[in-house]
C-alpha cells in the first residue's frame, strides 16, 4: 500500500522553484502563488502589474506565461506522488484567479500523464543562438504533437515553403516594432545586467543576429549605445512549429501555455532545443496571417517554435520561491474582498 507524501516546506519550495522556471514573455513570471494548507490547493493568480500594455494588449501572452507554470507546476506535483487536480479560472468573481492546482492523491497512475518530465525543467532554456543543419526524427516531431494535443492544443509542422512564409511575417512584425519607439522602449525596459534583480532578460542572454537576415530574431538592443547584438549564421533550414487552438479565449490562452511547456520539457528530454518567435502574434492582422491558409478550420495560432539541436540556452533569472510568497501574500493580502 502506498502512503500519502507529505506536504511541507520543502515540498512547496520545490513545487514553485519548477513553476517559476517556466519561461514568460521577456522574463516578466507574471504569477503569483498561494498556498491553502487545509485543501492542499494552490492558487495561481496573475500579476498584471508585470503585463505589457503595447506587444501583448489582451493578456494573452500573459496568459501563455501562467499555462506554462501550471505545466511545470502539476508535472512536479505528478512526480513527488500527487494527482494534481487542475481548475481553469475557477471564480468569475477574480479575474486574477487563473487556476488553482489541488494536491489529490496520491499519484493513482502515471499512464495517462506520459513519461516524467520534471528532470528537464531545470535544463529548459531558450536558446536564441544558431542550431545545427541535423533534421528532428519524425518520431520526435510525432511526440511533439501528441504532448500538446494531450493538453488540449495543436502542433503544426510547416514544410520549407510555409515556414518560408512565417519567417517572412515574423520578419515583417520585427521591421514594425523596430519602427515604432514606444515598442523598443516596452521591450528594452525588460533588459537587464546580469545582476539588476529577478525579472527581465540579462544582456548577456541575448542570441546573436542571423548574418544573413534568414531567421529573424529580435533585436532587443537596436541602436542602443555600446549594446549591439552581434551577428552569426542561422541554420539554412530551420524546423518551425506552429501552436495552435480551437478557440481563443482566456481559457485557451492558458491551455496554449500548457502545451507549449509541455513541448518544450518533452524537445528537452529528447536533447532539442527552442527559440520562441512571438513577433508575429503581438500584431492582430500578422497572427491572422499565421494561420495555414490551406488547413480546415479556424486555428487560433498561439506561439511560434524554432527547435533544433544545438548548444542549451543561458538561465535567465528567477525570484526565490521565499520572497515570491511573501510578495505575493503582501499584494493578495492588500486586494479589495471579492464575492464568492
Amino acid at each position: 500500500m502506498r502512503t500519502e507524501p507529505v506536504l511541507d516546506a520543502a515540498v512547496l519550495e520545490t513545487l514553485l522553484s519548477a513553476a517559476t522556471a517556466a519561461p514568460s514573455i521577456h522574463n516578466t513570471q507574471p504569477w503569483r502563488f498561494r498556498m491553502e494548507p487545509h485543501s492542499r490547493t494552490v492558487e495561481v493568480y496573475a500579476a498584471q502589474e508585470r503585463s505589457l500594455p503595447l506587444a501583448d494588449p489582451q493578456g494573452r501572452a500573459l496568459y501563455l506565461s501562467v499555462g506554462a507554470a501550471l505545466c511545470n507546476l502539476q508535472v512536479a506535483v505528478a512526480h513527488l506522488g500527487w494527482d494534481p487536480v487542475l481548475h481553469l479560472l475557477p471564480k468569475a468573481s477574480d479575474p486574477d484567479l487563473l487556476a488553482t492546482v489541488r494536491l489529490a492523491g496520491p499519484l493513482r497512475t502515471a499512464v495517462d500523464r506520459g513519461p516524467d518530465l520534471y528532470g528537464a525543467i531545470a535544463h529548459r532554456h531558450s536558446s536564441r543562438l544558431p542550431f545545427a543543419g541535423e533534421p528532428v526524427p519524425d518520431t520526435v516531431l510525432g511526440e511533439l504533437v501528441a504532448a500538446a494535443r494531450s493538453e488540449g492544443a495543436e502542433l503544426q509542422l510547416p514544410g520549407d515553403l510555409e515556414s518560408t512564409r512565417l519567417l517572412g511575417l515574423t520578419a515583417d512584425a520585427e521591421l514594425r516594432r523596430t519602427g515604432d519607439p514606444d515598442r523598443i522602449a516596452e521591450t528594452r525596459s525588460w533588459l537587464r545586467d546580469s545582476n539588476e534583480g529577478p525579472y527581465g532578460i540579462p544582456y548577456t542572454a541575448l542570441g546573436p543576429l542571423d548574418a544573413e537576415a534568414r531567421v529573424p530574431v529580435r533585436d532587443y538592443t537596436g541602436l542602443e549605445p555600446g549594446r549591439a547584438q552581434p551577428s552569426q549564421r542561422f541554420e539554412d533550414h530551420p524546423r518551425l512549429l506552429l501552436l495552435t487552438t480551437a478557440a481563443d479565449g482566456p481559457a485557451d490562452w492558458l491551455r496554449a501555455g500548457q502545451a507549449l511547456e509541455r513541448v518544450l520539457l518533452l524537445l528537452t528530454a529528447h536533447g532539442l532545443v527552442a527559440q520562441m518567435m512571438h513577433q508575429a502574434l503581438e500584431w492582430p492582422d500578422l497572427r491572422w496571417l499565421l494561420r495555414d491558409p490551406f488547413a480546415a478550420g479556424s486555428a487560433q495560432p498561439q506561439m511560434l517554435l524554432r527547435v533544433g539541436y544545438g548548444p542549451e540556452g543561458p538561465a535567465t533569472p528567477r525570484r526565490s520561491v521565499g520572497e515570491l510568497l511573501a510578495e505575493s501574500e503582501a499584494r493578495l493580502a492588500g486586494r479589495e474582498p471579492v464575492p464568492g
